[in-house]
């Protein structure tokens, strides 16, 4: 019998429109995330892709729509209300102070005294173990990303969001740090909204995908059937296909 909690629809938006001074960046915006899901949204710089998980996540007023998350309405009033109930949002910049060291972002980021969680945490990127001491603007770009995802598992989070991850990376990198995304899903029953440029990794690691182009969601479907299918994904990600 599967897990029921795989089943359970943790994050949400219903015809979500958002933007920036009044004027929409993306219109009617429609996804499901479950428990133990990957979702990666696609699309060309400027689609709005950083914009929807903006509003997702509370830190960006939604015009029109309705989203929730873990069964309750976003409150884009108190978005740290959200983050008390499990959402962590990994930003494009990654969110890091540059001055102090990994381990005094790890020990900052812990809900609660917990080794436990920091070495488990710690076992998914081993190479923050090498190098706690060191302060996070001598680490790499790969090394800064790690510590990025690393500070937001600390937190148990029941949704993780992540702003291209890939960004500054060299390609051998990504190919390693993505599948510990799907691990951690699979494994801590995370609902995690993934924005990637590497299109093909995304997918071999995700459930599901949506694209968009122009502000709108252009194409959307089972991850394995999009990479199978590459003529419509890249009419979708560099045409703006319909639905």
């Amino acid at each position: 019998m599967p897990d029921p909690t795989l089943a359970r629809d943790l994050l949400t938006a219903e015809s979500l429109t958002s933007g920036y001074n009044g004027v929409a960046a993306v219109t009617d915006v429609n996804l499901t995330v479950a428990a133990g899901e990957v979702l990666s949204v696609l699309g060309p710089n400027g689609a709005g892709k950083t914009t929807t998980l903006l509003a997702l996540a509370g830190l960006l007023p939604a015009m029109s729509g309705r989203t929730t998350a873990m069964g309750e309405p976003v409150d884009y009033k108190r978005p740290y209300r959200m983050a008390r109930r499990g959402m962590r949002f990994v930003p494009d910049d990654r969110g890091l102070f540059s001055v102090m060291t990994v381990r005094e972002h790890l020990r900052l980021s812990r809900r609660r005294p917990d080794r436990a969680r920091e070495e488990f945490v710690l076992d998914r990127f081993p190479a923050l173990a090498e190098v706690q001491s060191r302060i996070v603007g001598l680490l790499s770009g790969g090394e800064q990303q790690m510590l990025a995802i690393a500070v937001a598992l600390l937190a148990e989070p029941r949704v993780l969001m992540v702003d291209e991850m890939s960004l500054g990376l060299a390609p051998m990198v990504v190919e390693q740090m993505l599948p510990t995304i799907r691990d951690l899903a699979r494994d801590e029953g995370i609902a995690v909204v993934l924005v990637e440029q590497h299109v093909e990794l995304a997918l071999a690691v995700s459930d599901r995908a949506i694209v968009l182009n122009h502000g709108r969601m252009v194409l959307e479907g089972d991850a394995k059937d999009l990479l199978a299918d590459r003529d419509r994904l890249e009419t979708a990600y560099f045409g703006g296909e319909s639905l």
